[in-house]
């Protein structure tokens, strides 16, 4: 029997505005016969074109693109719908025996679509009374409930960050877990390279420079990374006037 290939790694191309991510992502498209899964969240927007710098029809060159023009603006975006959506994408794209390319400056949504990510759920109810409570209150008993309910948890939230302090305690209402139990592990749930592309590198109006860029080699779902990796053939002058910078995970840390 001959044994099942095992499956590619996504790549994941990440950092912020005018880094020139969506060139990158098609000319790797191109060359792997890919498609591209947006995590931008303004992207995921119809109509909101101008600022987003989000790719033309024209642009696409045919390749297929995903969570794109899928919400109409007064909808609500929400990173668990999207986690949901872009997950069934990738799976998908990875059914037809394609790469999938996700890109995209939204940190909290490019975690979600790859991190062993575990979102918790909202009630409004029951943060409105916990802001009540904080409100005629004063943090000190929430941080106080939060120490004794989630001592980790309470033990890297700022005391100063209510947000957060009220988010935990949310969860733990809603869950009857501790928050701390929801935290991503920052392990992929499958197969990634991520490229972190600087704020300088495909724009040359920009002045500061990254000190640490280097190619990036793929990391397992374990975390560990191979040998760094080069482009070559149709496409490589386009993609190697690209550095890639070793911190593609500093977008979008923390969900809450």
């Amino acid at each position: 029997m001959t044994p099942t290939p095992a499956p590619r790694p996504i790549i994941a191309i990440v950092g912020p505005t005018a880094t020139g991510k969506s060139a990158l992502a098609l000319a790797l498209a191109e060359r792997l016969g890919a498609e591209v899964v947006n995590a931008d969240a303004m992207a995921l927007y119809r109509g909101m074109d101008i600022g987003t710098a989000k790719v033309t029809l024209a642009e696409r060159r045919g390749i297929p693109h995903h969570q794109l023009d899928v919400l109409e603006p007064w909808e609500e975006a929400s990173v668990a719908a999207y986690q949901q959506a872009a997950r069934a994408d990738l799976a998908a794209i990875a059914d037809r025996g394609h790469r999938a390319v996700l890109v995209g400056g939204s940190g909290l949504y490019v975690r979600a679509a790859l991190d062993a990510l575990d979102i918790p759920p909202t009630d409004a109810v029951v943060r409105e009374a916990l802001e009540a409570e904080l409100a005629a209150d004063g943090p000190a008993p929430l941080v106080a409930r939060l120490t004794a309910q989630d001592p980790t948890a309470a033990a890297t939230i700022d005391p100063r960050n209510l947000r957060r302090v009220v988010r935990a305690l949310e969860v733990i209402a809603l869950t009857g877990r501790p928050f701390s139990a929801s935290l991503p592990t920052r392990s992929f749930v499958a197969p990634t390279t991520v490229l972190g592309l600087s704020a300088d590198l495909a724009d040359p109006r920009r002045s500061h420079r990254h000190p640490h860029c280097h190619h990036v080699g793929p990391r397992d779902d374990s975390g560990s990374r191979g040998p760094p990796s080069r482009l070559a053939g149709p496409g490589q002058d386009r993609a190697h006037r690209y550095r890639v910078c070793p911190s593609s995970r500093t977008t979008g840390r923390g969900a809450d």
